[in-house]
């Protein structure tokens, strides 16, 4: 049966593609229809359109387009593919209110009458939705992470560095990270620099990719947002940095190191961070103007990079607000 779309002013073809208000895909996909084609009419801040949604139920984890759902540990296939899988509801969320493309999502049905909205109002021409019983997506590694909620999307292109420091206020607050393997880390360091206003985040050749799906989720999401740059020779764009008068500032304990409270962070600087064991390289101290610590204890040293950073950054945008 046809019928008059009052929002477009279309004529869809079946009943079928007539639908789609608010409830209507949970509605729909409880009757077990196997595939349809959900036409949407949706303004979105990025562009006014129409969301083409192609929901699908699924039974079985076995079809060759959900393999990406069941490769959350080997994240050199998703880097190959170019794409990054989103676990957990907070982090899907951020996603879908993203400028990054989304692929699919993989969501049981409460978790697809919840996210309607949000989906519906994506710019994208057409998103693939699998849905399945929380039975089914239990069976997936790590359901206590994503508890039925997932989604992939792809990898935006790397930014140009020359562009990002243009586009940058002053004074500028940068930081850098140095052989960070640790995901969760990693992670953490893009979620410190969200919550205190780094304007980009530089990563070294040395340290993990910034979205694998363990990084994503230590950021909870804030990678959608956080400008960053994976970069081939953090020597090289600490040089560069320095020689346009922005200081770089390594977080290194040592005897001889500065201490945190007593260094001007308000100017154009970018803070280094290393890992928890080893720290910073020879390579790399060498490239920066001063190695600063955080005051403790005499019997304490060290944090994890995820909490000194965290420090360092708060510590740049109190004295900024003061200042």
């Amino acid at each position: 049966m046809r019928q008059h779309d009052a929002r477009t002013g279309a004529q869809p073809r079946t009943h079928r593609e007539a639908r789609g208000g608010k409830g209507e895909v949970t509605r729909w996909l409880r009757r077990k229809k196997p595939f349809s084609a959900l036409f949407i009419a949706g303004a979105t801040r990025f562009n006014a359109g129409v969301a083409n949604l192609r929901i699908q139920s699924v039974q079985s984890l076995d079809a060759p387009e959900l393999a990406l759902y069941l490769t959350l540990r080997r994240v050199e296939e998703h880097e190959r593919a170019g794409v990054l899988v989103a676990t957990n509801i907070k982090v899907v969320k951020r996603l879908l209110a993203s400028r990054y493309t989304v692929v699919s999502a993989l969501l049981t049905p409460a978790w697809l009458e919840k996210l309607e909205p949000q989906l519906r109002a994506r710019p994208e021409e057409e998103i693939c939705v699998y849905v399945g019983e929380r039975k089914l997506l239990e069976t997936i590694t790590g359901y206590q992470l994503h508890q039925g909620a997932l989604a992939v999307a792809r990898i935006p292109p790397q930014p140009d560095f020359e562009t990002l420091l243009e586009n940058s206020p002053r004074p500028l607050l940068l930081a850098a990270v140095e052989a960070i393997a640790s995901a969760e880390n990693l992670g953490a360091v893009v979620r410190n620099c969200a919550a205190f206003g780094a304007h980009f985040l530089i990563v070294g050749e040395t340290c993990g990719s910034p979205f694998q799906r363990r990084a994503v989720s230590g950021s909870m999401g804030t990678t959608f947002e956080q400008p960053l740059i994976h970069v081939d020779n953090l020597v090289e764009k600490l040089t560069s940095l320095r020689a346009r008068g922005v200081r770089c500032l390594a977080a290194h304990p040592r005897a001889d190191a500065k201490k945190l409270t007593d260094v001007d962070l308000r100017g154009d600087c970018c803070l280094v961070f290393g890992a928890e064991g080893p720290g910073l390289t020879p390579a790399v101290l060498a490239a920066c103007d001063d190695m600063v610590e955080i005051p403790m204890p005499s019997h304490m040293n060290s944090l994890n990079v995820a909490v000194a950073s965290g420090v360092f950054l708060y510590e740049a945008t109190r004295q900024r607000r003061k200042g």
